[in-house]
C-alpha cells in the first residue's frame, strides 16, 4: 500500500504508485520538477531529491513540515480546533476569514510557519482538496463543507524524515531541469496534463498551457538525447503521443474524483511516458 502525504492533491500519484514504481530506473537523485503532493518522493528510495515546484505556496509548505515541523503542528492544530467549533455556517466563516487572511499575508522567511500552516488547513478543509488561484494570485477555492477533515499527523511527521534526503526549491520546470547531473539523476516529470480544455490546469497563478506542454516535451527530449533517464506522466491524449513520439509509452489507468461524487468516479487513461532505451545506449557508447 502506498505511502500518504500530508496533502489531498489533484492528480496525486499515490493510487498509481504501483503501476508506478516498476518504471522508475535507480539512480542516486531523483528530480522531481512539478513536485505536487511528493507522492512519488514518499514512494521511493532514492539517496537524495531535488523537489522544485512554481507555486512558493506549495514548496513554502514543504519547508515548514520539513524543517520547523513543531511550530507548524501548534500552528496546525490551533486552525483546525477553531475551524471545528460551531455549525457548518460557522465553519465557513472561519475558513473564509483564514483564506483571506493566507492570501493578505506576505509569504517571507518571518512568517513562513504561519502561512504554510494556513495553507494546509485550506487544503483539509476546500473543496475536493484543490489548489486554485485566479488571476490576481489570490487561493479562491471554496468551502468544502467536511464535517471532520482528517489531521495528517502521522503524514507530518514521515514527510519530515524523508525530507532529511531533499531539497525544496521554487523555480520554473526548466530552471530545475538545468540542475540534472548526467550520470547521477533521474527525472519524473508530472505537468499538469494536457486536456482538450482547460480545466484543471491553473495550480498556480498562470496556467500550464499547450505551447507549455510542447516545450517541456522537447526539453525531455533533449535531456533523454543525453543519455539522461527520464520518465513522465500526462494524458493519453493523441497530442501527448505526436510530443513525446519515440519514448515508450505505458498505458496505465488512474482513478478520478475532481467534481464527481464517489459513486459517479471513473477511471481515466494516463500514459507513462519512458525515454528511448536508444537513447541512452548511445549516450553511454
Amino acid at each position: 500500500m502506498a505511502v500518504k502525504t500530508p496533502l489531498k492533491w489533484v492528480g496525486s500519484k499515490a493510487r498509481l504508485i504501483p503501476q508506478l514504481l516498476p518504471h522508475l530506473p535507480e539512480g542516486k537523485r531523483l528530480i522531481e520538477p512539478f513536485a505536487g503532493s511528493c507522492a512519488v518522493m514518499m514512494n521511493t528510495d532514492y539517496d537524495e531529491y531535488l523537489i522544485g515546484d512554481i507555486n512558493p505556496d506549495l514548496v513554502n509548505l514543504y519547508k515548514a513540515m520539513a524543517y520547523h515541523t513543531d511550530a507548524f503542528l501548534v500552528e496546525l492544530e490551533t486552525l483546525f480546533s477553531a475551524g471545528s467549533l460551531g455549525e457548518e455556517e460557522s465553519r465557513a466563516v472561519f475558513y473564509y476569514a483564514v483564506r483571506d487572511l493566507f492570501n493578505q499575508s506576505e509569504k517571507g522567511d518571518a512568517n513562513c510557519v504561519e502561512a504554510a500552516a494556513r495553507f494546509m488547513y485550506l487544503n483539509r478543509h476546500g473543496f475536493n482538496g484543490l489548489c486554485r488561484y485566479n488571476r490576481r494570485g489570490q487561493f479562491n477555492v471554496p468551502f468544502g463543507k467536511y464535517k471532520k477533515p482528517y489531521f495528517p499527523l502521522e503524514e507530518i511527521r514521515a514527510f519530515k524524515e524523508k525530507a532529511k534526503r531533499a531539497t525544496f526549491i521554487t523555480a520554473h520546470y526548466s530552471e530545475t531541469l538545468e540542475l540534472v547531473r548526467d550520470g547521477y539523476d533521474v527525472i519524473y516529470c508530472d505537468p499538469p496534463y494536457l486536456t482538450e480544455s482547460d480545466n484543471f490546469t491553473a495550480y498556480h497563478g498562470s496556467s500550464f498551457t499547450h505551447m507549455d506542454q510542447g516545450r517541456l516535451a522537447r526539453k525531455l527530449r533533449r535531456l533523454a538525447r543525453k543519455g539522461i533517464s527520464v520518465v513522465a506522466s500526462n494524458s493519453n491524449l493523441e497530442m501527448v503521443h505526436y510530443l513525446y513520439a519515440g519514448f515508450e509509452a505505458v498505458q496505465v489507468n488512474a482513478p478520478r474524483s475532481v467534481g464527481a461524487s464517489a459513486v459517479s468516479q471513473k477511471m481515466a487513461s494516463e500514459l507513462i511516458l519512458k525515454s528511448p532505451l536508444d537513447s541512452i545506449a548511445k549516450a553511454i557508447a
